[in-house]
């Protein structure tokens, strides 16, 4: 429709590769030819820049990763339990504290980021997030289950990609400190040795301005293929 209208080329990509360009020209990326976007905001989904290139796969659906069973069981993303995106995402780390706020209120428990049944509903990624800065340890312990399975999905990552660097938007950029150590442990136990000690883990640069730096990237990289 834009190319009807404006007589231009016009493209266009999902988020996380359109993400993926912007860090890797004007962010976290600069200068690397194998890195990593993760999205892990609303779901979980990665866009991949491979020996240079934007890597799209067959169909256009490589880097689906929240599809991922990291668990038999556990919250729900993707459509599936114990999915990466269950474990690492805003809808999936709500259900985390849902589930273990349930279980601390059926043990006649009150904690603070939710004192009643009624308040269950009202648990989200970023008041768990606050509530953990602020020393609460059912939301530490919550953030400390969704940064585990964030650094066991990385690791199978590191394993099959090889990457430099891995750059992760949205809620581990805003929640830096709840994740890192841990991921970095989880990395250092189940990634190979010689691919993780090569491979970055850093928070996306562009910040809120993302999603501008994202529409250019692709413009850019559509008219630099020809």
């Amino acid at each position: 429709m834009m190319e009807q209208q404006f007589h231009i080329p016009a493209f266009i990509q999902n988020d996380a590769n359109a993400c993926a360009l912007a860090e890797w020209k004007f962010g976290a990326g600069r200068g690397y030819h194998n890195l990593i976007f993760l999205t892990f905001g609303t779901g979980m989904g990665a866009g991949l820049i491979l020996n240079g290139h934007l890597y799209s796969g067959t169909n256009d659906m490589a880097g689906e990763v929240g599809h991922m069973r990291l668990e038999e069981n556990g919250p729900v993303g993707y459509g599936k339990a114990g999915s990466f995106e269950g474990f690492c995402s805003g809808g999936g780390i709500a259900q985390i504290a849902k589930t273990k706020a349930m279980e601390c209120l059926q043990r006649g428990e009150h904690p603070s980021i939710c004192k009643t049944y009624d308040e269950l509903e009202k648990l989200t990624a970023r008041s768990v997030s606050a509530a953990a800065y602020a020393g609460d340890e059912l939301a530490e312990d919550i953030f400390r289950c969704s940064a585990v399975h964030l650094g066991k999905a990385l690791s199978v990552l590191i394993d099959i990609l090889n990457p430099e660097i891995i750059i992760i938007g949205s809620i581990y950029a805003r929640s830096r400190k709840l994740f890192e150590g841990i991921v970095k442990e989880e990395i250092k136990k189940e990634a190979f040795y010689k691919s993780g000690e090569v491979c970055q883990i850093l928070p996306a640069e562009l910040g809120e301005e993302i999603g501008d730096y994202a529409a250019l990237s692709v413009a850019v990289n559509g008219l630099e293929k020809g």
